[in-house]
């Protein structure tokens, strides 16, 4: 025997005597379908089934991060495809996740850990998740969701009170109910401490990603379609593309479709430099735009599988491959087609593009420009609370935006923003390195230079002028009004200058004058034209934080 940590999921059904007693072949035909779903998504979150039994399904993860996105996938994937029944005949799990000690024999586990799981899953509502407190700590700052805390409950069989905390679902209007506190009894998972059975072969299914929103200074479509939505919610979950795909032995998969949430339009601004098809050969961990998930999802399915095969991809993210075509151009076709399909639905950037056929990079753009890392940092001297009206270089059909859209939509979420006011932003994310860099990706390729990330959840990143109005990005090195010999000086103590509110003033001569390291905005503009008085005169603030000024 060999004992491990790992994080424990226990789920069955509920009410699942009370639905093979109305309808045993029915609901024995949808619990083979359900669980088709249910074992896929554990699979390729990293998890490993160890023991079912009937509706039962135990399964261990490395990670309880993992564990609980799975979770969520899962018991939002069944409801979409329970929207198509009555109330009494949906079919809904209970879920409960623990990281504990296990003992492992012949491939199954045992232990406390595993009792506290079955536990916890009966504490879950229908349709929820109920977790321990030492998944919440390790979870609750990495996905964006909520929590109930429930206290500690004392619970059957297990020595010592188990505190536990409930997750917050999606409601079928998209938005998430806080969870509420209310208890239901225990189901079949304890079946599988003493039984035995085989694992289930997974099959494709679709991971959920992160909502993208791109500004613009034109017309707003119209939103998507909710039954069209359902729809096509349903066919990623059945694993069938949206529409046949050519080749008689093809196999299609979404790149992580990225649904989005509100109207959005088309960006302008300077396209991205092109270049002739790259030789470059095509690795799933280089791919900008799409989510960590998607690339998973690459490096497990597209990588492997023999020509002929292709992938297709918007700059939001909306993506599609395709392997086992019949031939080259049929591959280019399909991924394309059903990439097409699913932007059409998304409200983003509508172009498909591919980026690879077979095993090589085909995309006909550059990469989009990145700024140096760190892309975020936290300094609680210029932080301040979120407000689009605030926002700056985006004109006031972005801020209208901003306004309806992400200051009330969930975590988490970032602001992207280009030098002549292109930004881009998402909502609704789970990873804040993976939302940054999306951002910040999508950004650079509208923008066709380096953006910036201006505010993450719902605080300003950067020092954002109020006391002056932004014009632009400011770099010394290129910056006229500084006189040429002055400029290398200027940036070099700007990048010293690593936390407060930072200035830089000229006067005639170019000379400059610094206030750095202030604790406000107005200390720092103050110090600036102090200094720049000493040597020069005439004196203008021209830089505050990373933007160059003017007078309001």
């Amino acid at each position: 025997m060999k004992r491990k940590i790992a994080a424990i999921f226990a789920a069955d059904i509920a009410g699942y005597s009370r639905l093979v007693a109305e309808d045993e072949e029915e609901t024995l035909r949808r619990l083979a379908a359900y669980r088709e779903v249910v074992d896929d998504f554990i699979a390729r979150a990293g998890g490993r089934i160890f023991n079912t039994a009937g509706d039962a399904v135990l399964a261990e993860f490395p990670s309880a991060v993992e564990a609980v996105r799975c979770a969520i996938d899962i018991q939002e994937s069944l409801r979409t495809r329970n929207m198509a029944f009555p109330p009494t005949r949906q079919m809904s799990y209970r879920i409960g996740i623990t990281i504990g000690d296990v003992v492992e024999r012949d491939g199954d586990l045992l232990g406390d850990g595993v009792n506290i799981a079955a536990r916890l899953e009966g504490l879950a509502d229908v349709g929820g998740i109920c977790i321990s407190r030492a998944v919440h700590e390790q979870v609750a700052n990495k996905l964006s969701v909520q929590f109930a805390d429930m206290g500690a409950r004392e619970v059957k069989n297990i020595p010592t009170p188990v505190h536990a905390y409930r997750v917050a679902m999606r409601r079928e209007d998209g938005t998430y109910a806080p969870p509420q506190d209310k208890t239901t009894k225990s189901g079949g998972v304890r079946r599988l401490i003493v039984m035995a059975a085989a694992s289930v072969a997974a099959l494709v299914a679709i991971a959920a990603g992160t909502a993208f929103y791109l500004d613009s200074y034109g017309p707003q479509p119209a939103r998507r379609d909710a039954a069209k939505a359902a729809a096509e919610a349903l066919a990623r979950l059945s694993g069938k593309p949206a529409s046949p795909s050519p080749g008689p032995t093809a196999v299609a998969a979404a790149a992580t479709p990225e649904p989005a949430a509100s109207p959005v339009a088309a960006q302008p601004g300077p396209a991205p430099s092109t270049s002739s098809a790259s030789a470059e050969r095509f690795t799933p961990e280089a791919v900008p735009f799409v989510s960590e998930r998607t690339r998973i999802a690459l490096a497990r399915d597209y990588v492997p599988a023999p020509a002929h095969k292709a992938f297709a991809t918007t700059i939001n993210g909306v993506s599609a491959y395709v392997t086992g075509q019949s031939s080259e151009d049929a591959a280019k076709a399909a991924a394309l087609e059903q990439c097409q399909q699913r932007a059409e639905t998304s409200n983003g950037p509508r172009k498909c593009e591919l980026y690879a056929v077979g095993d090589s990079v085909v995309y006909a753009h550059s990469k989009p420009p990145l700024p140096p890392q760190p892309w975020v940092r936290h300094d609680p001297a210029t932080e301040r609370a979120f407000s689009a009206a605030e926002m700056p270089l985006v004109r006031d059909t972005g801020r209208a935006r901003l306004e309806a859209n992400y200051g009330s939509a969930r975590r988490t979420k970032a602001i992207a923003l280009g030098p002549g006011g292109q930004f881009f932003y998402s909502v609704g994310g789970d990873l804040v390195d993976d939302v940054v860099r999306r951002n910040l990706e999508a950004c650079g390729a509208q923008a066709g230079t380096a953006c910036l990330i201006v505010a993450l959840d719902d605080a300003f990143v950067v020092p954002v002028p109020a006391v002056m109005k932004a014009t632009g990005f400011f770099h010394a090195a290129s910056h006229t009004a500084i006189a040429a010999e002055a400029r290398d000086e200027v940036a070099r103590r700007l990048a010293g200058a690593a936390s407060g509110w930072n200035a830089i003033a000229v006067g005639t001569a170019g000379h400059p004058g610094y206030g750095l390291n202030g604790d406000r905005e107005e200390t720092a503009v103050g110090g600036a034209l102090a200094d720049c008085s000493t040597r020069d005169q005439d004196c203008r603030v021209i830089a505050i934080g990373p933007f160059t000024v003017e007078d309001n």
